[in-house]
């Protein structure tokens, strides 16, 4: 699913969220790009972990690559943010976050923000559905994975 304009999380005065300096997120970043959502999943034991560390979190393993892995999941934990975190959001609170378990990935979870009435009602195990919100026309080129029920 794509993003309208009109539901952009990412305003302008915000950093630009780009792969960390030693590569290991960037497949991440560049699959978000292309409208997918990818993690690292090791090769040796065949689970999924987040955030991506260069040796598997459960078995050691030094073998590990990235799959693609439907962003679709459940809200595990949620913070409705009333106290904006950076200038650029000082209009913009409240807003939600979300930790969003993937079961397509072995539970993994990931943080994202949650598009909507930021005063809806959350409930813990509520489905929810990524959002790729494109700034492609951007130097560098990003997308930031939102979610929505």
């Amino acid at each position: 699913m794509s993003s309208s304009t009109a539901d952009r999380y990412l305003r302008a005065g915000l950093p630009i969220p780009v792969a960390s300096r030693d590569g290991i997120d960037a497949p991440y970043w560049a699959a978000l790009n292309e409208g997918r959502l990818v993690l690292q999943r090791c090769n040796g034991c065949g689970r999924f972990q987040w955030g991506p560390e260069w040796v598997c979190h459960r078995c050691h393993s030094f073998d590990l690559g990235y799959e693609e892995t439907p962003a679709e999941g459940i809200i595990y934990s949620h913070q409705r943010v009333w106290h904006p975190v950076h200038p650029a959001l000082a209009d913009q609170g409240p807003y939600v976050i979300v930790l969003v378990e993937l079961p397509g990935a072995n539970g993994v979870r990931i943080v994202g923000n949650l598009l909507g009435d930021p005063h809806q009602e959350l409930v813990i195990g509520t489905p929810v559905q990524g959002v790729f919100e494109h700034h492609l026309d951007e130097d560098p080129p990003h997308t930031l994975l939102n979610w929505t029920v």
